[in-house]
């Protein structure tokens, strides 16, 4: 699915393209959520792509329990992860960036839950395919030792990305905890391999928090943001 912007008509412009995981709920709550907060100017205009698999569980054809993870001793239908992320790379991002005027330097990728956890994979593998990463309340409580390591080409010595990282205060705890390790683990890490931040929304749980991760992580991405 795909939301052109307002001023989309404006033919010499380029608009930054969001791109969220599991579209099939994050594209019609987060387009209407995004339309609206550009009424009062507080989200930048931008092409969102909803990516979708037209289901909601595996036996229909949602494989996102796959597609978005890293493997886990916990679940052998786990750590697709590098597949999905090479369809990303090699057929998706070149076929909106063909058609549509997408900025390729500001590219942004948004996941909540396991969508989240593949956007932490993402980062910790091939950060400079996104300019920004949001990671709603990631999932991490079956792999999470595989979150704590860099796993990309070489050392990073400079920052390449950005990445926010956003826990409900009231998510559950099997998703809060591990959540606080890795924003425990990165924090102290020096340098990393990216800008980061990362907060707790107050009041919002596992599922509410999916609109406000996404203002707070548009606006900070677009920020002037310095580490």
């Amino acid at each position: 699915f795909v939301d052109l912007p307002e001023n989309y008509h404006d033919e010499d412009r380029r608009y930054p393209a969001i791109y969220l995981l599991d579209g099939g709920n994050t594209f019609p709550l987060l387009t209407a959520h995004h339309h609206y907060l550009r009424f009062g100017d507080e989200a930048p205009e931008a092409i969102l792509v909803g990516i979708s698999y037209g289901a909601d569980t595996f036996e229909e054809g949602n494989w996102r329990s796959t597609d978005y993870t890293a493997p886990s001793e916990e679940r052998d239908f786990w750590g697709g992860a590098a597949v999905f992320q090479a369809v990303l790379q090699d057929e998706l991002i070149p076929l909106i960036e063909s058609t549509y005027r997408a900025d390729p330097s500001q590219r942004i990728l948004f996941g909540q839950s396991l969508g989240g956890q593949f956007v932490l994979f993402n980062a910790l593998t091939k950060p400079a395919l996104f300019f920004g990463h949001i990671a709603s309340n990631p999932a991490l409580h079956r792999n999470l030792p595989f979150f704590l390591a860099w796993h990309g080409d070489g050392e990073v010595s400079v920052p390449v990305s950005r990445v926010f990282v956003s826990s409900g205060e009231l998510d559950d705890q099997r998703f809060r905890e591990p959540a606080a390790k890795w924003i425990s683990h990165w924090q102290a890490v020096n340098p990393r391999p990216w800008v980061l931040e990362t907060r707790v929304l107050a009041g919002q749980t596992h599922l509410s928090a999916t609109p406000e991760a996404f203002r707070q992580g548009v606006t900070w991405l677009f920020s002037n943001v310095t580490e």
